[in-house]
Protein backbone atom coordinates (compact mmCIF):
# COMPACT_ATOMS: atom_id res chain seq x y z
CA UNK A 1 0.00 0.00 0.00
CA UNK A 2 1.43 3.36 -0.98
CA UNK A 3 2.23 5.88 1.75
CA UNK A 4 -0.20 8.81 1.56
CA UNK A 5 1.44 12.03 0.47
CA UNK A 6 1.00 14.47 3.35
CA UNK A 7 2.35 17.56 1.65
CA UNK A 8 0.46 19.61 -0.93
CA UNK A 9 1.66 22.35 -3.26
CA UNK A 10 -0.57 25.38 -3.26
CA UNK A 11 -0.72 28.14 -0.64
CA UNK A 12 -4.45 28.61 -0.09
CA UNK A 13 -5.38 27.14 3.31
CA UNK A 14 -8.97 28.30 3.67
CA UNK A 15 -10.38 26.46 0.65
CA UNK A 16 -8.47 23.21 0.68
CA UNK A 17 -10.24 19.85 0.79
CA UNK A 18 -10.85 17.58 3.78
CA UNK A 19 -7.81 15.54 2.80
CA UNK A 20 -5.76 18.37 4.28
CA UNK A 21 -5.23 19.48 7.86
CA UNK A 22 -8.04 21.88 8.72
CA UNK A 23 -5.65 24.64 9.83
CA UNK A 24 -2.09 25.68 9.10
CA UNK A 25 0.41 23.14 10.47
CA UNK A 26 2.16 25.61 12.77
CA UNK A 27 -1.23 26.62 14.25
CA UNK A 28 -2.02 22.96 14.84
CA UNK A 29 1.31 22.26 16.55
CA UNK A 30 1.03 25.17 18.98
CA UNK A 31 -2.70 24.91 19.73
CA UNK A 32 -2.05 23.15 23.08
CA UNK A 33 0.78 25.50 24.06
CA UNK A 34 4.42 26.05 23.16
CA UNK A 35 6.14 23.49 25.40
CA UNK A 36 8.23 20.77 23.80
CA UNK A 37 5.97 18.08 25.26
CA UNK A 38 2.75 19.57 23.83
CA UNK A 39 4.35 20.27 20.44
CA UNK A 40 5.71 16.72 20.21
CA UNK A 41 2.29 15.30 21.03
CA UNK A 42 0.58 17.40 18.36
CA UNK A 43 3.27 16.52 15.82
CA UNK A 44 2.90 12.81 16.56
CA UNK A 45 -0.87 13.07 16.06
CA UNK A 46 -0.37 14.77 12.72
CA UNK A 47 2.23 12.29 11.49
CA UNK A 48 -0.01 9.34 12.45
CA UNK A 49 -2.88 10.83 10.48
CA UNK A 50 -3.33 10.77 6.72
CA UNK A 51 -3.86 14.51 6.55
CA UNK A 52 -1.89 16.55 4.04
CA UNK A 53 -0.33 19.99 4.36
CA UNK A 54 1.38 22.34 1.93
CA UNK A 55 5.13 22.56 1.56
CA UNK A 56 5.23 26.22 2.51
CA UNK A 57 3.53 25.32 5.81
CA UNK A 58 6.29 22.87 6.62
CA UNK A 59 8.93 25.51 5.93
CA UNK A 60 7.11 28.10 8.03
CA UNK A 61 6.61 25.57 10.83
CA UNK A 62 10.29 24.61 10.83
CA UNK A 63 11.19 28.29 11.12
CA UNK A 64 8.88 28.76 14.11
CA UNK A 65 10.15 25.60 15.81
CA UNK A 66 13.77 26.68 15.36
CA UNK A 67 13.00 30.18 16.63
CA UNK A 68 11.63 28.58 19.81
CA UNK A 69 14.60 26.21 20.06
CA UNK A 70 12.34 23.18 19.63
CA UNK A 71 14.97 21.33 17.64
CA UNK A 72 13.90 17.73 18.22
CA UNK A 73 10.34 18.12 16.87
CA UNK A 74 11.76 20.27 14.07
CA UNK A 75 14.13 17.47 13.07
CA UNK A 76 11.33 14.92 13.20
CA UNK A 77 9.21 17.07 10.89
CA UNK A 78 12.16 17.66 8.56
CA UNK A 79 12.76 13.90 8.34
CA UNK A 80 9.07 13.39 7.56
CA UNK A 81 9.45 15.71 4.56
CA UNK A 82 11.56 13.10 2.81
CA UNK A 83 9.68 10.04 4.05
CA UNK A 84 6.28 11.38 3.00
CA UNK A 85 7.09 12.44 -0.53
CA UNK A 86 8.37 16.00 -0.33
CA UNK A 87 11.55 16.74 -2.23
CA UNK A 88 14.06 18.70 -0.20
CA UNK A 89 15.66 21.75 -1.77
CA UNK A 90 19.29 22.51 -0.96
CA UNK A 91 18.00 25.11 1.48
CA UNK A 92 15.94 22.40 3.21
CA UNK A 93 19.04 20.21 3.40
CA UNK A 94 21.06 23.03 4.96
CA UNK A 95 18.37 23.47 7.63
CA UNK A 96 18.27 19.71 8.20
CA UNK A 97 22.05 19.65 8.69
CA UNK A 98 21.78 22.40 11.30
CA UNK A 99 19.04 20.50 13.15
CA UNK A 100 21.12 17.32 13.20
CA UNK A 101 24.04 19.24 14.71
CA UNK A 102 21.80 20.69 17.42
CA UNK A 103 20.19 17.38 18.34
CA UNK A 104 22.81 14.72 17.58
CA UNK A 105 26.12 16.57 17.49
CA UNK A 106 28.54 17.82 14.88
CA UNK A 107 29.87 14.38 13.91
CA UNK A 108 26.36 13.35 12.85
CA UNK A 109 26.02 16.60 10.90
CA UNK A 110 29.34 15.95 9.15
CA UNK A 111 28.16 12.48 8.16
CA UNK A 112 24.92 13.93 6.77
CA UNK A 113 26.95 16.45 4.75
CA UNK A 114 29.28 13.75 3.38
CA UNK A 115 26.29 11.67 2.23
CA UNK A 116 24.67 14.56 0.35
CA UNK A 117 24.80 14.38 -3.44
CA UNK A 118 27.55 16.55 -4.92
CA UNK A 119 24.94 18.80 -6.50
CA UNK A 120 23.73 19.72 -3.01
CA UNK A 121 27.18 20.71 -1.76
CA UNK A 122 27.02 24.39 -2.45
CA UNK A 123 27.30 27.63 -0.47
CA UNK A 124 24.14 26.86 1.53
CA UNK A 125 25.17 23.46 2.89
CA UNK A 126 28.86 24.39 3.25
CA UNK A 127 27.72 27.52 5.07
CA UNK A 128 25.48 25.47 7.39
CA UNK A 129 28.37 23.15 8.24
CA UNK A 130 30.66 26.14 8.80
CA UNK A 131 28.09 27.62 11.17
CA UNK A 132 28.06 24.35 13.11
CA UNK A 133 31.85 24.44 13.48
CA UNK A 134 31.71 28.07 14.58
CA UNK A 135 28.99 27.45 17.15
CA UNK A 136 30.99 24.46 18.40
CA UNK A 137 34.08 26.72 18.73
CA UNK A 138 36.01 24.40 16.38
CA UNK A 139 38.46 26.96 15.03
CA UNK A 140 40.73 24.67 13.00
CA UNK A 141 37.83 22.89 11.33
CA UNK A 142 36.09 26.18 10.55
CA UNK A 143 39.22 27.72 9.01
CA UNK A 144 39.91 24.58 6.96
CA UNK A 145 36.34 24.57 5.65
CA UNK A 146 36.58 28.23 4.67
CA UNK A 147 39.73 27.43 2.67
CA UNK A 148 37.91 24.54 0.99
CA UNK A 149 35.03 26.87 0.09
CA UNK A 150 37.54 29.28 -1.47
CA UNK A 151 39.13 26.46 -3.50
CA UNK A 152 35.68 25.53 -4.85
CA UNK A 153 34.96 29.18 -5.72
CA UNK A 154 31.66 29.02 -3.84
CA UNK A 155 31.60 32.76 -3.27
CA UNK A 156 31.63 33.09 0.51
CA UNK A 157 28.72 35.15 1.82
CA UNK A 158 28.71 37.81 4.51
CA UNK A 159 26.80 35.29 6.67
CA UNK A 160 29.70 32.82 6.54
CA UNK A 161 32.21 35.56 7.30
CA UNK A 162 29.98 36.67 10.18
CA UNK A 163 30.02 33.12 11.60
CA UNK A 164 33.81 33.04 11.43
CA UNK A 165 34.15 36.44 13.11
CA UNK A 166 31.71 35.43 15.85
CA UNK A 167 33.85 32.35 16.44
CA UNK A 168 36.98 34.50 16.83
CA UNK A 169 35.13 36.69 19.34
CA UNK A 170 34.04 33.71 21.42
CA UNK A 171 37.46 32.01 21.51
CA UNK A 172 39.18 35.21 22.58
CA UNK A 173 40.83 36.07 19.27
CA UNK A 174 39.18 39.40 18.36
CA UNK A 175 42.45 40.62 16.85
CA UNK A 176 41.80 38.33 13.85
CA UNK A 177 38.55 40.06 12.93
CA UNK A 178 39.95 43.20 11.20
CA UNK A 179 41.78 40.91 8.74
CA UNK A 180 38.49 39.17 7.91
CA UNK A 181 36.89 42.59 7.33
CA UNK A 182 39.72 43.51 4.95
CA UNK A 183 39.27 40.22 3.08
CA UNK A 184 35.56 40.93 2.69
CA UNK A 185 36.33 44.37 1.30
CA UNK A 186 38.94 42.96 -1.10
CA UNK A 187 36.38 40.43 -2.38
CA UNK A 188 33.62 43.04 -2.65
CA UNK A 189 31.51 41.22 -0.06
CA UNK A 190 29.07 43.75 1.28
CA UNK A 191 28.99 43.81 5.10
CA UNK A 192 25.61 43.79 6.80
CA UNK A 193 24.62 45.29 10.15
CA UNK A 194 25.71 42.13 11.96
CA UNK A 195 29.16 42.41 10.36
CA UNK A 196 29.53 45.96 11.62
CA UNK A 197 28.37 44.98 15.10
CA UNK A 198 30.87 42.13 15.37
CA UNK A 199 33.61 44.42 14.08
CA UNK A 200 32.75 47.08 16.67
CA UNK A 201 32.79 44.47 19.43
CA UNK A 202 36.17 43.17 18.30
CA UNK A 203 37.70 46.64 18.47
CA UNK A 204 36.15 47.26 21.88
CA UNK A 205 37.59 43.95 23.12
CA UNK A 206 41.10 45.30 22.49
CA UNK A 207 40.13 48.63 24.14
CA UNK A 208 39.97 50.49 20.83
CA UNK A 209 36.80 52.48 21.61
CA UNK A 210 37.67 55.18 19.07
CA UNK A 211 38.01 52.41 16.48
CA UNK A 212 34.48 51.23 17.28
CA UNK A 213 33.26 54.79 16.80
CA UNK A 214 35.02 54.92 13.42
CA UNK A 215 33.04 51.85 12.35
CA UNK A 216 29.83 53.81 12.93
CA UNK A 217 31.22 56.66 10.85
CA UNK A 218 32.14 54.23 8.07
CA UNK A 219 28.59 52.87 8.07
CA UNK A 220 27.26 56.39 7.66
CA UNK A 221 29.69 57.18 4.82
CA UNK A 222 29.01 53.91 3.03
CA UNK A 223 25.26 54.45 3.16
CA UNK A 224 24.34 50.97 1.96
CA UNK A 225 23.76 49.63 5.49
CA UNK A 226 21.85 51.95 7.79
CA UNK A 227 22.77 52.02 11.48
CA UNK A 228 19.70 50.53 13.18
CA UNK A 229 18.73 50.14 16.82
CA UNK A 230 20.94 47.05 17.25
CA UNK A 231 23.94 49.11 16.15
CA UNK A 232 23.32 51.68 18.86
CA UNK A 233 22.49 49.00 21.41
CA UNK A 234 25.87 47.48 20.65
CA UNK A 235 27.59 50.87 20.90
CA UNK A 236 25.83 51.71 24.18
CA UNK A 237 26.89 48.37 25.65
CA UNK A 238 30.49 49.08 24.61
CA UNK A 239 30.36 52.48 26.32
CA UNK A 240 28.84 50.97 29.49
CA UNK A 241 31.61 48.36 29.63
CA UNK A 242 34.19 51.11 29.21
CA UNK A 243 32.61 53.24 31.94
CA UNK A 244 31.72 56.01 29.45
CA UNK A 245 28.26 56.63 30.88
CA UNK A 246 27.55 59.96 29.18
CA UNK A 247 28.30 58.51 25.76
CA UNK A 248 26.24 55.44 26.64
CA UNK A 249 23.22 57.64 27.46
CA UNK A 250 23.52 59.39 24.09
CA UNK A 251 23.73 56.07 22.27
CA UNK A 252 20.61 54.88 24.10
CA UNK A 253 18.72 57.96 22.96
CA UNK A 254 19.73 57.11 19.38
CA UNK A 255 18.54 53.55 20.00
CA UNK A 256 15.13 54.88 21.08
CA UNK A 257 14.80 56.90 17.89
CA UNK A 258 15.23 53.76 15.80
CA UNK A 259 12.34 51.31 16.15
CA UNK A 260 12.27 51.30 19.93
CA UNK A 261 8.50 51.70 19.93
CA UNK A 262 7.99 49.06 17.25
CA UNK A 263 10.47 46.38 18.27
CA UNK A 264 9.94 44.38 21.44
CA UNK A 265 13.62 43.44 21.75
CA UNK A 266 14.68 47.09 21.61
CA UNK A 267 12.72 47.75 24.81
CA UNK A 268 14.50 44.85 26.49
CA UNK A 269 17.91 46.22 25.61
CA UNK A 270 16.96 49.72 26.75
CA UNK A 271 15.80 48.44 30.15
CA UNK A 272 18.87 46.25 30.57
CA UNK A 273 21.36 48.95 29.56
CA UNK A 274 19.73 51.71 31.62
CA UNK A 275 19.83 49.22 34.47
CA UNK A 276 23.55 48.70 33.98
CA UNK A 277 23.94 52.49 34.10
CA UNK A 278 22.08 52.49 37.41
CA UNK A 279 19.43 54.82 36.02
CA UNK A 280 16.28 53.60 37.77
CA UNK A 281 14.12 56.48 36.53
CA UNK A 282 14.87 55.65 32.88
CA UNK A 283 14.27 51.94 33.56
CA UNK A 284 10.74 52.74 34.78
CA UNK A 285 10.14 55.19 31.93
CA UNK A 286 11.03 52.60 29.30
CA UNK A 287 8.95 49.98 31.13
CA UNK A 288 5.88 52.23 30.95
CA UNK A 289 6.52 52.75 27.23
CA UNK A 290 6.83 49.00 26.70
CA UNK A 291 3.51 48.39 28.49
CA UNK A 292 1.80 50.99 26.29
CA UNK A 293 3.27 49.54 23.09
CA UNK A 294 2.61 45.91 24.11
CA UNK A 295 -0.40 45.81 26.51
CA UNK A 296 -0.21 42.01 26.52
CA UNK A 297 3.24 42.01 28.06
CA UNK A 298 5.24 38.81 27.61
CA UNK A 299 6.77 36.68 30.33
CA UNK A 300 10.24 37.46 29.00
CA UNK A 301 9.61 41.19 29.44
CA UNK A 302 8.60 40.72 33.06
CA UNK A 303 11.59 38.42 33.62
CA UNK A 304 13.97 41.06 32.28
CA UNK A 305 12.36 43.94 34.19
CA UNK A 306 12.24 42.13 37.53
CA UNK A 307 15.86 41.02 37.14
CA UNK A 308 16.96 44.60 36.43
CA UNK A 309 15.06 45.91 39.46
CA UNK A 310 16.62 43.24 41.67
CA UNK A 311 20.08 44.16 40.36
CA UNK A 312 19.35 47.79 41.22
CA UNK A 313 18.38 46.78 44.79
CA UNK A 314 14.79 47.91 44.22
CA UNK A 315 13.22 44.86 45.89
CA UNK A 316 9.85 46.56 46.60
CA UNK A 317 9.64 47.55 42.92
CA UNK A 318 10.53 44.02 41.86
CA UNK A 319 7.83 42.60 44.15
CA UNK A 320 5.22 45.00 42.78
CA UNK A 321 6.14 44.09 39.20
CA UNK A 322 6.03 40.39 40.11
CA UNK A 323 2.55 40.71 41.65
CA UNK A 324 1.36 42.48 38.51
CA UNK A 325 2.67 39.62 36.36
CA UNK A 326 1.38 36.93 38.71
CA UNK A 327 -2.16 38.33 38.70
CA UNK A 328 -2.49 38.22 34.93
CA UNK A 329 -0.13 35.53 33.60
CA UNK A 330 -1.63 32.74 31.53
CA UNK A 331 1.28 30.38 32.25
CA UNK A 332 3.24 30.51 35.50
CA UNK A 333 6.93 30.78 34.59
CA UNK A 334 9.28 29.38 37.25
CA UNK A 335 12.13 31.46 35.80
CA UNK A 336 10.40 34.67 36.89
CA UNK A 337 9.73 33.30 40.36
CA UNK A 338 13.38 32.24 40.60
CA UNK A 339 14.57 35.84 40.21
CA UNK A 340 12.62 36.90 43.28
CA UNK A 341 13.43 33.68 45.17
CA UNK A 342 17.14 34.38 44.65
CA UNK A 343 16.70 37.99 45.76
CA UNK A 344 14.96 36.83 48.95
CA UNK A 345 17.65 34.23 49.62
CA UNK A 346 20.43 36.78 49.21
CA UNK A 347 18.67 39.06 51.71
CA UNK A 348 18.31 36.19 54.15
CA UNK A 349 14.52 36.14 53.72
CA UNK A 350 14.27 32.35 53.62
CA UNK A 351 10.62 32.17 54.65
CA UNK A 352 9.58 34.43 51.76
CA UNK A 353 11.74 32.40 49.35
CA UNK A 354 10.17 29.11 50.52
CA UNK A 355 6.65 30.57 50.41
CA UNK A 356 7.14 31.76 46.83
CA UNK A 357 8.54 28.38 45.77
CA UNK A 358 5.46 26.65 47.19
CA UNK A 359 3.09 29.19 45.65
CA UNK A 360 4.71 28.71 42.24
CA UNK A 361 4.35 24.94 42.64
CA UNK A 362 0.66 25.31 43.49
CA UNK A 363 0.25 27.31 40.26
CA UNK A 364 1.74 24.49 38.20
CA UNK A 365 5.38 25.66 38.06
CA UNK A 366 7.48 22.95 39.68
CA UNK A 367 10.90 23.97 41.04
CA UNK A 368 13.53 23.52 38.36
CA UNK A 369 17.24 22.86 38.84
CA UNK A 370 17.91 26.60 39.14
CA UNK A 371 15.36 26.85 41.97
CA UNK A 372 17.11 24.10 43.90
CA UNK A 373 20.50 25.65 43.16
CA UNK A 374 19.35 28.94 44.76
CA UNK A 375 18.42 27.14 47.99
CA UNK A 376 21.58 25.04 47.73
CA UNK A 377 23.71 28.20 47.67
CA UNK A 378 21.80 29.62 50.64
CA UNK A 379 22.21 26.51 52.80
CA UNK A 380 25.87 26.12 51.87
CA UNK A 381 26.58 29.73 52.79
CA UNK A 382 24.77 29.28 56.10
CA UNK A 383 26.44 25.98 56.94
CA UNK A 384 23.36 23.74 56.77
CA UNK A 385 25.03 20.94 54.85
CA UNK A 386 22.25 18.36 55.25
CA UNK A 387 19.67 20.61 53.57
CA UNK A 388 22.27 21.70 50.99
CA UNK A 389 22.83 18.03 50.04
CA UNK A 390 19.06 17.55 49.73
CA UNK A 391 18.87 20.53 47.35
CA UNK A 392 21.80 19.17 45.34
CA UNK A 393 20.05 15.82 45.01
CA UNK A 394 16.81 17.52 43.93
CA UNK A 395 18.63 19.65 41.34
CA UNK A 396 20.34 16.61 39.85
CA UNK A 397 17.15 14.52 39.74
CA UNK A 398 15.20 17.43 38.20
CA UNK A 399 17.78 18.07 35.46
CA UNK A 400 17.85 20.96 33.04
CA UNK A 401 14.87 22.11 31.01
CA UNK A 402 16.43 20.95 27.74
CA UNK A 403 16.60 17.37 28.95
CA UNK A 404 20.31 17.53 29.77
CA UNK A 405 21.79 16.74 33.15
CA UNK A 406 22.29 19.50 35.70
CA UNK A 407 25.90 19.45 36.87
CA UNK A 408 27.02 21.38 39.97
CA UNK A 409 29.88 23.83 39.50
CA UNK A 410 33.38 22.91 40.65
CA UNK A 411 33.06 25.61 43.34
CA UNK A 412 29.97 23.93 44.80
CA UNK A 413 31.65 20.51 44.78
CA UNK A 414 34.78 21.92 46.43
CA UNK A 415 32.68 23.62 49.14
CA UNK A 416 30.97 20.34 50.04
CA UNK A 417 34.19 18.32 50.08
CA UNK A 418 36.00 21.00 52.13
CA UNK A 419 33.23 20.80 54.74
CA UNK A 420 33.36 16.99 54.95
CA UNK A 421 37.14 17.10 55.18
CA UNK A 422 37.08 19.73 57.93
CA UNK A 423 34.45 17.79 59.89
CA UNK A 424 36.25 14.46 59.28
CA UNK A 425 32.89 13.21 57.97
CA UNK A 426 33.77 10.20 55.83
CA UNK A 427 30.18 8.92 55.57
CA UNK A 428 28.91 12.35 54.51
CA UNK A 429 31.61 12.58 51.84
CA UNK A 430 30.85 9.09 50.53
CA UNK A 431 27.10 9.80 50.37
CA UNK A 432 27.78 13.09 48.58
CA UNK A 433 29.92 11.36 45.94
CA UNK A 434 27.17 8.79 45.31
CA UNK A 435 24.77 11.65 44.55
CA UNK A 436 27.39 13.49 42.47
CA UNK A 437 27.93 10.43 40.27
CA UNK A 438 24.32 10.72 39.10
CA UNK A 439 25.35 13.94 37.36
CA UNK A 440 28.90 13.20 36.19
CA UNK A 441 30.63 10.08 34.92
CA UNK A 442 33.95 11.02 36.48
CA UNK A 443 34.06 12.99 39.74
CA UNK A 444 37.69 13.97 39.17
CA UNK A 445 41.00 13.85 41.00
CA UNK A 446 40.21 16.76 43.34
CA UNK A 447 37.21 14.96 44.82
CA UNK A 448 39.14 11.73 45.37
CA UNK A 449 42.10 13.58 46.90
CA UNK A 450 39.73 15.35 49.32
CA UNK A 451 38.08 12.01 50.16
CA UNK A 452 41.48 10.45 50.85
CA UNK A 453 42.39 13.34 53.18
CA UNK A 454 39.00 12.99 54.91
CA UNK A 455 39.68 9.30 55.60
CA UNK A 456 43.16 10.14 56.91
CA UNK A 457 41.87 12.98 59.13
CA UNK A 458 39.19 10.71 60.57
CA UNK A 459 41.68 7.88 61.15
CA UNK A 460 39.57 5.58 59.00
CA UNK A 461 40.72 2.90 56.59
CA UNK A 462 39.09 1.56 53.44
CA UNK A 463 39.30 -1.61 51.38
CA UNK A 464 37.62 -0.07 48.32
CA UNK A 465 38.90 3.48 47.78
CA UNK A 466 42.15 2.28 46.20
CA UNK A 467 40.21 0.18 43.71
CA UNK A 468 37.87 3.11 42.99
CA UNK A 469 40.80 5.34 42.10
CA UNK A 470 42.20 2.69 39.75
CA UNK A 471 38.82 1.86 38.17
CA UNK A 472 38.12 5.51 37.40
CA UNK A 473 41.66 5.95 36.07
CA UNK A 474 42.25 8.93 38.37
CA UNK A 475 45.75 10.30 38.81
CA UNK A 476 46.16 11.73 42.30
CA UNK A 477 49.07 13.80 43.59
CA UNK A 478 52.14 12.20 45.15
CA UNK A 479 51.05 13.33 48.64
CA UNK A 480 47.56 11.88 48.11
CA UNK A 481 49.06 8.62 46.84
CA UNK A 482 51.08 8.25 50.04
CA UNK A 483 47.99 8.90 52.15
CA UNK A 484 46.06 6.39 50.04
CA UNK A 485 48.60 3.70 50.83
CA UNK A 486 48.22 4.46 54.53
CA UNK A 487 44.38 4.27 54.60
CA UNK A 488 44.03 1.31 52.22
CA UNK A 489 43.58 -2.17 53.65
CA UNK A 490 43.07 -5.46 51.88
Amino acid sequence: MAMPQLFGRTKNVSKRSKKYLEEALYVWLFKEGGTEVSVRQQLNQFLKSSKRVYKWEVGETLKKLRDRKLYYPALKLSEAMSKRGMNKTVSDQAIHLDLIAKTSGITAAENYFIDLPETSKNLLTYGALLNCYCKGLMTEEAEALVEKMKELNLGISSMSYNSLMTLYSKVGKPERIPAVIQEMKANNIMPDSYTYNVWMRALAAVNDISGAERVIEEMKRDGRVAANWTTYSNLASIYVDAGLHEKAEKALKELEKRSAHRDHSAFQFLITLYGRLGNLLEVYRIWRSLRLAFPKTSNISYLNMIQVLVNLKDLPGAEKCFREWESSCSSYDIRIANVLIRAYAKEGLLEKAEELKERAHSRGAKPNAKTWEIFLDYYLENGDIKLAVDCLSNAISTGRGDGQKWVPSSEIVESFMAHFEQQKDVDGAEDFIVILKKAVDNVGANVFESLIRTYAAAGRTSNVIGRQVKMENVEVSEASQKLLEVISVE
